[in-house]
């Protein structure tokens, strides 16, 4: 028996390869689906099923491709409908891999096809379940992303709530457990930095899985303080149902090198997006005018799914030196497939040709404390609502990256505004979006949150974030 998870850090999602006898299993791929087909040859095996414990909302999975280039079965739980085949399994259905036995448990909540897959050893024990969105350590699957007409989130929770009693907390505590996700997935709400555990050690310390937590309990607090999901995620959900075009055509068309020449006339006639991937420090030093920043070396795929709200929308690609495969990778991986093409030899290029440049104001956090002092600063906190609450300067105006498209009409083009995050690169970004949209005053400070409380300037008293 070889089982390997395959983690990736951006989307905090595991895929998982399961061998036995020569036959794998595939849980969750992601969409790029040659390293599944790669290690499978490496190991003389044969992809037999593709598993999928729900149709994914936070990233367009591999299933299509990979059951397309290998004739594996791809695998839902029931009452699943696509637009391809697939094989429905039913509660209880047993699979056979190998020696080994995959029982597939029907665990609605998170979705209404959820599954858990219960896999045992070649002796019949329970040996691991790779729970998807079900369950993670220390959290559940928020229940709010399947909503219908006769169907609210207080009924999935509901249906969570008797899928975690009566399907996986009987199991015994020696079972590991695979999950999904980990720390920094939208798909719930505090989940652990660990991406392996054990079912016991987490029915001690998951709150969900309280022994003495009455339905409406876990009703309450699985539904309390969870953000509304980031907009790309019904429309990557509906990706993976109804099917998607082939990685290795976006590929081919966006992974294209372009002359600043024909990159500009691209940029003007195809009203296409300039999306900058290089790290925030080279963006600041020099930019093309317009362009959005979302660097590769931070969650770039999540944050362009939240802040991108066109799907199809046209991007041409500012990247760093052989950056460009990897760009385009990382945006299909969240369903945006419409990438035109890079700057082939990137800003040194577009200067040379002598075409105009932009930069963005940053300082330390050592002179922002002199202007503070000085005189009274505009200053935009652009952290997430439990990082402003837990510690924040006093006296500053919480503008949360997360919404910046819905909540422009909040600042006044005319004033100069201080924008920090926690580290420095979500302040940028921020700083990009708002000076595509017409706000040109704008001063970064560098090193974010982190550098400022270094400095005497006068925060709020730091509130656990457990406890809000």
């Amino acid at each position: 028996m070889k089982i390997e998870q395959l983690y990736t850090g951006c989307l905090a999602q595991g895929a998982y390869y399961i061998e036995s006898q020569g036959e794998v299993a595939i849980i969750d791929p992601l969409r790029e689906t040659q390293q599944y087909i790669d290690k499978a040859k490496a190991n003389n095996a044969k992809i037999k099923y593709v598993l999928e414990t729900h149709f994914h909302a936070d990233f367009v999975s591999g299933h299509v491709d990979l059951a397309e280039k290998t004739g594996a079965t791809i695998v839902f739980g029931p009452g699943a409908k696509t637009a391809y085949n697939i094989y429905s399994a039913s509660d209880g259905e047993e699979l056979k891999l190998g020696e080994l036995t995959i029982k597939v448990l029907h665990t609605p909540g998170h979705t209404l096809e959820s599954v858990t897959y219960l896999l045992k050893d070649k002796n019949g024990k329970d040996y691991a379940i790779f729970s998807g969105d079900t369950l993670f350590l220390g959290d559940v699957g928020r229940p709010d992303l399947a909503i219908k007409s006769d169907l609210t989130e207080r009924d999935l929770a509901g249906m969570l709530y008797d899928s975690l009693r009566n399907k996986i907390m009987p199991l015994a505590d020696d079972v590991i457990v695979y999950p999904a996700h980990g720390a920094g997935s939208a798909c719930g709400k505090n989940l652990s930095k660990e991406t392996v555990g054990i079912l016991g050690e987490q029915k001690k310390t998951n709150y969900a899985l309280r022994a003495d937590m009455t339905r409406n309990e876990f009703i309450e607090e699985v539904l309390h303080g969870i953000a509304p999901p980031p907009q790309y995620f019904a429309k990557n959900a509906m990706m993976n149902k109804m099917g998607y075009n082939a990685f290795d055509d976006i590929l081919k068309t966006g992974n294209n090198p372009l002359s600043p020449e024909e990159f500009e006339a691209l940029a003007n006639h195809e009203s296409a997006l300039v999306l900058d991937v290089r790290t925030q420090s080279d963006f600041i030093k020099g930019h093309i005018p317009n362009s959005i920043f979302i660097g590769l070396n931070g969650q770039f795929a999540p944050w362009v799914g939240a802040l991108i709200t066109d799907i199809k929308q046209p991007i041409l690609l500012v990247v760093p030196e052989g950056k460009s495969k990897e760009a385009v990778t990382r945006l299909s991986r969240v369903g945006y497939d419409n990438t035109l093409g890079y700057l082939e030899g990137g800003m040194d290029a577009w200067k040379a040709s002598g075409k105009e440049i932009d930069t963005l104001k940053s300082i330390s956090a050592e002179e922002f404390e002199k202007r503070a002092n000085a005189s009274k600063l505009n200053v935009l906190d652009v952290r997430k609502d439990g990082e402003y609450k837990s510690m924040h300067l006093e006296n500053v105006q919480h503008f949360a990256l997360d919404y910046i498209n819905n909540q422009m009409d909040q600042i006044d083009r005319d004033k100069t505004y201080y924008i920090h995050c926690a580290g420095g690169y979500r302040s940028v970004i921020a700083a990009s979006i708002l000076k595509a949209r017409g706000y040109h005053n704008l001063v970064d400070i560098a090193g974010g949150f982190d550098a400022i409380k270094k400095t005497e300037l006068p925060t709020t008293n730091f509130v656990c974030p457990s406890t809000l």
